[in-house]
C-alpha cells in the first residue's frame, strides 16, 4: 500500500469520486431503463435478447475491479455501498413522482409514467439483491486471485471474478423478476443465457481497458505491480 500526500493525493481522490460517480449513473440508469428489451446479432452467430439495462451494468464490474486493483477492496465495498444507497434514494424519488397526479397538459400522463416507472421499485430491489450479492462476490475472487498471483496476470482476476458474478447477477434478478411476474418463465432460459454470454463477451471485451486504466495509474503514481493507493 502506497500512501500519497499533497498533489498525488489529491488527484487520487478527484480520479476516486470520477469512477464513483460514473459507478452510481450506471447503475442507477440500469435499472430505470430495464423494461425495453432488444436483439443484437454480432456477425449473425448468436441473437442476443437482452434488457438495455445490461447496457451500462457492465460498466460497475470494470469500475470496481480498476478500483479494486488500485485502491484497494475497502474502496471497492465502499463503492458498492454507495451504489445501494443511490438505488434505494432513486426508488423514494420514483415513488413520490409516482404518486403525484399529472395535470391534463402534462406530456406524460398518470398512466404512461406508471406503465414506465410502475416496475422500477420491484427492479430496484430484484437488482440491489442481485447486485449486492454479486459485486461482494467479484471483490472477494478479484483479491483471492490477486494475492494467490502476487499482483501478477491481471486478466485473469479480472474475468474470472468478472464472469462468475456477472452469472449470479443475471440468475438471481431473473429469478426475481419472473417470480413477480414482471418477466414470464418462459422467457427465463432464453435471457439467462442471453444475459450472461452478452456479460462474458462485454468482460473479455473490457480487459484491455482494464489494463490501459492500471497502466496510467502505474505510470501516473509510479506504482509497482500489483501494489495499491491508500488515500485516506
Amino acid at each position: 500500500m502506497k500512501k500519497l500526500i499533497g498533489n498525488d493525493l489529491r488527484l487520487a481522490h478527484r480520479i476516486y469520486l470520477v469512477f464513483a460517480a460514473l459507478f452510481i449513473c450506471s447503475l442507477v440508469v440500469s435499472n430505470l431503463i430495464f423494461q425495453k428489451f432488444f436483439y443484437w446479432n454480432p456477425f449473425g452467430l448468436f441473437r442476443f435478447e437482452i434488457s438495455v439495462g445490461l447496457l451500462p451494468y457492465p460498466i460497475t464490474f470494470l469500475i470496481t475491479d480498476a478500483v479494486s486493483e488500485i485502491y484497494g477492496r475497502r474502496k471497492a465495498n465502499d463503492l458498492v455501498l454507495a451504489g445501494i444507497f443511490a438505488s434505494v434514494f432513486s426508488l423514494g424519488i420514483i415513488y413520490v413522482a409516482n404518486l403525484a397526479p399529472a395535470i391534463k397538459a402534462s406530456p406524460v400522463n398518470d398512466a404512461v409514467f406508471s406503465s414506465v416507472f410502475g416496475a422500477t421499485s420491484i427492479a430496484i430491489i430484484a437488482s440491489m439483491s442481485a447486485y449486492l450479492l454479486a459485486q461482494f462476490i467479484d471483490v472477494q475472487i478479484y483479491h483471492f486471485w490477486k494475492r494467490l498471483t502476487k499482483g501478477k496476470m491481471l486478466w485473469l482476476r479480472n474475468n474470472f471474478s468478472t464472469v462468475f458474478s456477472q452469472f449470479i447477477d443475471t440468475l438471481t434478478v431473473l429469478l426475481l423478476l419472473c417470480y413477480s411476474n414482471i418477466i414470464p418463465w418462459d422467457k427465463f432460459t432464453t435471457l439467462l443465457a442471453a444475459g450472461f454470454l452478452f456479460k462474458v463477451l462485454v468482460a473479455l471485451l473490457d480487459t484491455p481497458l482494464l489494463y490501459g486504466i492500471v497502466y496510467i495509474f502505474r505510470k501516473l503514481f509510479n506504482l509497482e505491480q500489483g501494489q495499491e493507493i491508500q488515500i485516506d
